[in-house]
Protein backbone atom coordinates (compact mmCIF):
# COMPACT_ATOMS: atom_id res chain seq x y z
CA UNK A 1 0.00 0.00 0.00
CA UNK A 2 1.61 2.95 -0.91
CA UNK A 3 0.55 6.40 1.26
CA UNK A 4 -2.68 8.02 -0.15
CA UNK A 5 -3.12 10.57 2.35
CA UNK A 6 -1.01 12.25 5.51
CA UNK A 7 -3.77 10.25 7.92
CA UNK A 8 -4.07 6.60 7.71
CA UNK A 9 -6.32 3.51 6.08
CA UNK A 10 -9.39 4.75 8.17
CA UNK A 11 -11.13 7.71 9.19
CA UNK A 12 -10.38 10.20 11.99
CA UNK A 13 -12.98 9.50 14.78
CA UNK A 14 -13.07 11.49 17.77
CA UNK A 15 -14.37 9.44 20.63
CA UNK A 16 -17.03 11.57 21.83
CA UNK A 17 -18.69 11.20 18.41
CA UNK A 18 -19.46 7.57 17.80
CA UNK A 19 -22.12 5.51 18.74
CA UNK A 20 -22.28 3.90 22.33
CA UNK A 21 -20.43 1.04 22.21
CA UNK A 22 -21.79 -1.93 23.72
CA UNK A 23 -19.97 -5.46 25.27
CA UNK A 24 -21.47 -8.44 25.60
CA UNK A 25 -23.82 -8.69 28.94
CA UNK A 26 -23.28 -4.80 29.43
CA UNK A 27 -19.76 -5.05 30.50
CA UNK A 28 -17.98 -1.47 30.56
CA UNK A 29 -14.75 -2.60 30.02
CA UNK A 30 -13.06 -5.17 27.62
CA UNK A 31 -10.36 -6.71 29.61
CA UNK A 32 -7.70 -8.05 27.16
CA UNK A 33 -4.04 -9.61 28.79
CA UNK A 34 -1.23 -9.73 25.99
CA UNK A 35 1.35 -11.93 26.58
CA UNK A 36 4.26 -11.97 24.32
CA UNK A 37 5.87 -14.70 23.96
CA UNK A 38 9.22 -14.63 22.33
CA UNK A 39 11.84 -16.89 21.20
CA UNK A 40 15.24 -15.13 20.28
CA UNK A 41 18.58 -17.04 18.82
CA UNK A 42 21.59 -16.99 20.59
CA UNK A 43 23.45 -16.57 17.34
CA UNK A 44 21.33 -13.50 16.55
CA UNK A 45 22.08 -9.93 17.72
CA UNK A 46 18.79 -8.34 20.13
CA UNK A 47 18.90 -5.25 18.66
CA UNK A 48 18.47 -2.20 21.02
CA UNK A 49 15.21 -1.84 20.21
CA UNK A 50 14.36 -4.78 21.43
CA UNK A 51 15.92 -3.92 24.68
CA UNK A 52 19.03 -5.86 23.92
CA UNK A 53 22.77 -4.43 23.82
CA UNK A 54 23.04 -4.83 20.14
CA UNK A 55 26.40 -6.41 20.42
CA UNK A 56 27.73 -9.05 17.98
CA UNK A 57 26.13 -12.26 19.50
CA UNK A 58 26.28 -14.17 21.98
CA UNK A 59 24.89 -11.43 23.84
CA UNK A 60 24.38 -13.75 26.96
CA UNK A 61 23.06 -11.39 29.36
CA UNK A 62 19.91 -9.99 27.00
CA UNK A 63 19.75 -13.76 25.51
CA UNK A 64 19.44 -15.38 29.13
CA UNK A 65 17.35 -13.06 30.30
CA UNK A 66 14.76 -13.58 28.14
CA UNK A 67 15.25 -17.28 28.02
CA UNK A 68 14.68 -16.94 31.67
CA UNK A 69 11.18 -16.02 30.54
CA UNK A 70 9.99 -18.95 28.91
CA UNK A 71 12.23 -21.59 31.21
CA UNK A 72 10.28 -19.70 34.41
CA UNK A 73 8.47 -16.66 34.20
CA UNK A 74 6.02 -17.36 31.61
CA UNK A 75 4.56 -20.23 34.06
CA UNK A 76 4.25 -17.71 36.75
CA UNK A 77 2.43 -15.73 34.46
CA UNK A 78 -0.22 -18.41 33.80
CA UNK A 79 -0.55 -18.97 37.29
CA UNK A 80 -1.33 -15.56 37.94
CA UNK A 81 -4.26 -15.49 34.46
CA UNK A 82 -5.90 -18.54 36.00
CA UNK A 83 -6.67 -17.65 39.03
CA UNK A 84 -8.46 -14.65 37.82
CA UNK A 85 -10.02 -16.88 34.55
CA UNK A 86 -8.38 -14.80 32.17
CA UNK A 87 -7.29 -16.37 29.01
CA UNK A 88 -3.93 -15.14 27.65
CA UNK A 89 -3.72 -13.71 23.70
CA UNK A 90 -0.66 -14.27 23.53
CA UNK A 91 1.27 -12.49 21.08
CA UNK A 92 4.06 -15.62 19.00
CA UNK A 93 7.11 -15.12 17.10
CA UNK A 94 6.91 -18.53 14.95
CA UNK A 95 10.50 -19.49 15.97
CA UNK A 96 9.18 -20.44 19.63
CA UNK A 97 7.12 -23.19 17.90
CA UNK A 98 10.11 -24.92 17.30
CA UNK A 99 11.85 -24.12 20.41
CA UNK A 100 9.71 -24.34 22.62
CA UNK A 101 6.41 -27.24 22.44
CA UNK A 102 6.05 -27.22 26.11
CA UNK A 103 4.70 -23.67 26.55
CA UNK A 104 2.47 -24.15 23.02
CA UNK A 105 0.95 -27.03 24.93
CA UNK A 106 0.47 -25.11 28.17
CA UNK A 107 -1.19 -22.41 26.32
CA UNK A 108 -3.41 -24.60 24.46
CA UNK A 109 -4.53 -26.07 27.94
CA UNK A 110 -5.92 -23.15 28.93
CA UNK A 111 -7.67 -22.02 25.46
CA UNK A 112 -5.31 -18.99 25.32
CA UNK A 113 -5.65 -17.45 21.18
CA UNK A 114 -2.52 -17.54 19.39
CA UNK A 115 -2.13 -14.31 17.20
CA UNK A 116 1.43 -13.84 14.82
CA UNK A 117 4.02 -11.46 16.04
CA UNK A 118 6.51 -12.34 13.08
CA UNK A 119 8.83 -15.59 12.83
CA UNK A 120 11.71 -13.09 15.23
CA UNK A 121 11.92 -10.23 17.21
CA UNK A 122 15.27 -9.28 15.52
CA UNK A 123 13.87 -9.72 11.96
CA UNK A 124 11.07 -6.79 11.87
CA UNK A 125 9.03 -6.60 8.64
CA UNK A 126 10.48 -2.83 8.27
CA UNK A 127 13.84 -3.98 7.60
CA UNK A 128 13.41 -7.03 5.25
CA UNK A 129 14.99 -7.35 2.03
CA UNK A 130 12.78 -6.13 -0.66
CA UNK A 131 10.07 -8.95 -1.77
CA UNK A 132 10.60 -10.92 1.55
CA UNK A 133 7.38 -8.95 3.39
CA UNK A 134 4.42 -11.26 2.35
CA UNK A 135 6.78 -14.28 2.47
CA UNK A 136 7.54 -13.73 6.15
CA UNK A 137 3.92 -13.18 7.13
CA UNK A 138 2.49 -16.11 5.43
CA UNK A 139 5.35 -18.30 6.84
CA UNK A 140 4.98 -16.85 10.46
CA UNK A 141 0.90 -17.54 10.40
CA UNK A 142 1.10 -20.99 8.84
CA UNK A 143 3.85 -22.14 11.72
CA UNK A 144 1.82 -20.98 14.13
CA UNK A 145 -0.87 -22.66 12.63
CA UNK A 146 0.66 -26.22 12.50
CA UNK A 147 2.25 -26.10 16.23
CA UNK A 148 -1.38 -24.96 17.46
CA UNK A 149 -3.87 -26.54 15.53
CA UNK A 150 -5.35 -22.94 14.79
CA UNK A 151 -4.09 -20.43 12.37
CA UNK A 152 -3.84 -16.80 13.65
CA UNK A 153 -6.21 -14.06 13.03
CA UNK A 154 -4.57 -11.16 14.85
CA UNK A 155 -1.05 -9.48 13.98
CA UNK A 156 0.91 -7.81 16.06
CA UNK A 157 4.29 -6.48 14.40
CA UNK A 158 7.62 -7.29 16.30
CA UNK A 159 8.49 -3.49 17.57
CA UNK A 160 5.19 -2.46 15.98
CA UNK A 161 6.60 -1.85 13.16
CA UNK A 162 4.79 -2.15 9.59
CA UNK A 163 5.71 -0.85 5.70
CA UNK A 164 3.19 0.35 3.24
CA UNK A 165 2.15 -3.28 2.62
CA UNK A 166 1.62 -4.88 5.93
CA UNK A 167 -2.10 -3.62 6.71
CA UNK A 168 -3.22 -5.34 3.01
CA UNK A 169 -0.47 -8.62 3.28
CA UNK A 170 -2.28 -9.50 6.62
CA UNK A 171 -5.86 -9.33 4.86
CA UNK A 172 -4.84 -11.09 1.84
CA UNK A 173 -3.85 -13.70 4.48
CA UNK A 174 -6.89 -13.75 6.07
CA UNK A 175 -6.24 -12.07 8.79
CA UNK A 176 -9.14 -10.26 10.85
CA UNK A 177 -7.23 -7.97 13.38
CA UNK A 178 -3.92 -5.41 13.45
CA UNK A 179 -3.22 -5.00 16.92
CA UNK A 180 0.10 -1.70 15.80
CA UNK A 181 -2.01 0.89 15.88
CA UNK A 182 -2.11 2.06 19.41
CA UNK A 183 -4.44 5.26 18.86
CA UNK A 184 -7.71 4.34 20.56
CA UNK A 185 -9.47 2.77 23.55
CA UNK A 186 -11.58 1.38 20.89
CA UNK A 187 -11.75 -0.66 17.72
CA UNK A 188 -11.87 0.98 14.65
CA UNK A 189 -12.98 -0.29 11.45
CA UNK A 190 -9.72 -0.07 8.40
CA UNK A 191 -10.61 -0.23 5.17
CA UNK A 192 -8.05 -0.98 2.53
CA UNK A 193 -7.61 0.15 -1.01
CA UNK A 194 -8.24 -3.37 -2.09
CA UNK A 195 -11.40 -3.21 -0.47
CA UNK A 196 -10.55 -5.76 2.06
CA UNK A 197 -11.05 -4.67 5.93
CA UNK A 198 -9.39 -4.98 9.41
CA UNK A 199 -9.92 -4.04 12.65
CA UNK A 200 -7.63 -2.45 14.66
CA UNK A 201 -8.17 -3.79 18.24
CA UNK A 202 -6.32 -1.26 20.90
CA UNK A 203 -3.08 -2.57 21.72
CA UNK A 204 -0.61 -0.55 24.58
CA UNK A 205 2.65 0.87 24.59
CA UNK A 206 1.55 2.66 28.63
CA UNK A 207 -0.14 -0.30 30.01
CA UNK A 208 2.81 -2.59 28.53
CA UNK A 209 5.70 -3.54 30.72
CA UNK A 210 8.33 -3.34 28.08
CA UNK A 211 8.61 0.48 28.05
CA UNK A 212 7.79 0.87 31.74
CA UNK A 213 10.34 -1.05 33.20
CA UNK A 214 13.50 -0.72 30.66
CA UNK A 215 12.54 2.99 28.98
CA UNK A 216 10.55 4.87 32.15
CA UNK A 217 12.61 2.40 34.86
CA UNK A 218 9.01 2.69 36.82
CA UNK A 219 9.40 0.02 39.84
CA UNK A 220 6.72 -2.67 39.94
CA UNK A 221 4.43 -0.49 42.57
CA UNK A 222 4.83 2.04 39.58
CA UNK A 223 3.38 -0.04 37.21
CA UNK A 224 0.58 -2.13 39.45
CA UNK A 225 -0.36 1.41 40.01
CA UNK A 226 -0.34 2.90 36.55
CA UNK A 227 -2.73 -0.30 35.80
CA UNK A 228 -5.30 0.26 38.02
CA UNK A 229 -5.29 4.27 37.52
CA UNK A 230 -6.27 3.43 33.73
CA UNK A 231 -8.67 0.63 34.19
CA UNK A 232 -9.95 3.09 36.55
CA UNK A 233 -10.30 5.72 34.37
CA UNK A 234 -11.73 3.26 31.46
CA UNK A 235 -14.20 1.59 33.71
CA UNK A 236 -15.70 4.94 34.82
CA UNK A 237 -16.41 6.10 30.78
CA UNK A 238 -17.05 2.56 30.01
CA UNK A 239 -20.69 2.82 31.48
CA UNK A 240 -21.54 5.66 28.36
CA UNK A 241 -19.70 3.80 25.69
CA UNK A 242 -17.35 0.44 26.44
CA UNK A 243 -13.47 0.73 26.30
CA UNK A 244 -10.44 -1.95 25.60
CA UNK A 245 -8.40 -2.39 28.49
CA UNK A 246 -4.86 -4.09 27.24
CA UNK A 247 -2.38 -4.92 29.13
CA UNK A 248 1.20 -6.31 27.44
CA UNK A 249 3.26 -8.18 29.21
CA UNK A 250 6.59 -9.68 28.64
CA UNK A 251 7.59 -13.30 30.67
CA UNK A 252 11.17 -11.90 31.70
CA UNK A 253 9.70 -8.93 33.16
CA UNK A 254 6.57 -9.69 34.88
CA UNK A 255 7.20 -12.63 34.87
CA UNK A 256 10.30 -12.45 37.58
CA UNK A 257 9.82 -13.38 41.46
CA UNK A 258 9.88 -9.22 42.46
CA UNK A 259 7.26 -8.39 40.10
CA UNK A 260 4.73 -11.15 39.35
CA UNK A 261 2.48 -9.50 42.57
CA UNK A 262 2.38 -6.31 41.36
CA UNK A 263 0.56 -8.00 38.16
CA UNK A 264 -1.48 -10.55 40.46
CA UNK A 265 -2.74 -6.85 43.15
CA UNK A 266 -3.78 -5.07 39.81
CA UNK A 267 -5.94 -7.98 38.09
CA UNK A 268 -7.28 -8.58 41.55
CA UNK A 269 -8.20 -5.00 41.57
CA UNK A 270 -9.88 -5.01 38.09
CA UNK A 271 -11.45 -8.29 38.09
CA UNK A 272 -13.27 -7.74 41.75
CA UNK A 273 -15.42 -5.35 39.96
CA UNK A 274 -19.16 -6.10 38.03
CA UNK A 275 -18.80 -5.35 34.32
CA UNK A 276 -15.61 -6.43 33.31
CA UNK A 277 -15.17 -8.79 30.15
CA UNK A 278 -12.77 -10.93 30.18
CA UNK A 279 -12.13 -11.26 26.03
CA UNK A 280 -9.41 -12.60 23.64
CA UNK A 281 -8.21 -10.52 20.84
CA UNK A 282 -10.71 -12.18 17.98
CA UNK A 283 -13.70 -12.17 20.51
CA UNK A 284 -12.95 -7.82 20.73
CA UNK A 285 -12.93 -7.97 16.83
CA UNK A 286 -15.38 -9.78 16.22
CA UNK A 287 -18.00 -8.60 18.53
CA UNK A 288 -17.27 -5.06 16.69
CA UNK A 289 -17.60 -6.45 13.50
CA UNK A 290 -20.75 -8.07 14.29
CA UNK A 291 -22.10 -4.21 14.91
CA UNK A 292 -19.97 -2.11 12.56
CA UNK A 293 -22.80 -1.04 10.65
CA UNK A 294 -23.53 1.18 13.23
CA UNK A 295 -19.76 2.03 13.80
Amino acid sequence: MKPRATYGPFPYSPITRRPRLEWPDGARVALWVIPNIEFFSLAESIPAGAGGSGTKPPDVPAWAARDYGNRVGVFRLMKVLDRYGVRGTAALNSDLCAQHPEIIEECKARKWEFMGHNESNTRRLNELPAGRESGTIRSALDTIAKATGSRPVGWLGSGLHETWDTLEFLAAERCEYVCDWVNDDQPYLMTLESGRRLVSVPYSTEINDKPAFEKRNRTAEEFRDMIVRQFDVLYEEGAESGRVMAIALHPYLSGVPHRIGALDAALEHICRREGVWRATGAEIARHYMSRSATH
